[in-house]
């Protein structure tokens, strides 16, 4: 794999054949209501569910982890818990993890090769995160291009 496959469009409704992994960033603290959740949750009740019973479980759910959902024949939500809480901390330090949002698409990266999947996400961790995709995109490049995934990234038109 070369780039990154940047398009303007609704990474809910990814583009292309075969088996596909959206990717998404969630909070380490349970909540899910803003941001790109909304149009996951619009489209499918399973990733927002599953979230919640992870959460309540507490079984594997913290940062770095990552949860599969799979929401049609060959679409799988990936809940990537990759931001520590929802507001900035101490210092103005914004919720993101970049460690955590690598340790995530490692396991990413390991589920689409076992499952023969392209992954298609938002330009994660630089919303409400509050992250940069200066640091996002290495991040990307390294953990899934660089092991033979390809990635589309969806700017919303």
């Amino acid at each position: 794999m070369s780039a990154i496959d940047y398009i303007k469009g609704d990474a809910t409704q990814p583009v292309g054949t075969g088996n596909k992994i959206i990717v998404h960033i969630c909070n380490d603290i349970g909540r899910w209501g803003k941001g790109f959740v909304l149009a996951v949750s619009a489209r499918w009740p399973e990733p927002e569910k599953q979230y919640r019973t992870w959460y309540a479980d507490a079984t594997n759910f913290a940062l770095g982890q990552a949860q599969f959902v799979k929401v049609t024949s060959n679409i799988w939500v990936a809940n990537v818990i990759g931001q520590h809480k929802i507001v900035k901390g101490k210092g103005g330090i914004p919720p993101i993890r970049y460690e955590a949002v690598q340790e995530g698409l490692r396991m990413v990266s390991s589920f689409a090769l076992e499952n023969n999947a392209t992954v298609h996400m938002p330009r994660i961790g630089c919303g409400l995160a509050g992250g940069t995709w200066d640091k996002i995109e290495p991040i990307i490049i390294e953990e899934l291009l660089n092991k033979g995934v390809a990635v589309t990234v969806y700017d919303f038109a």
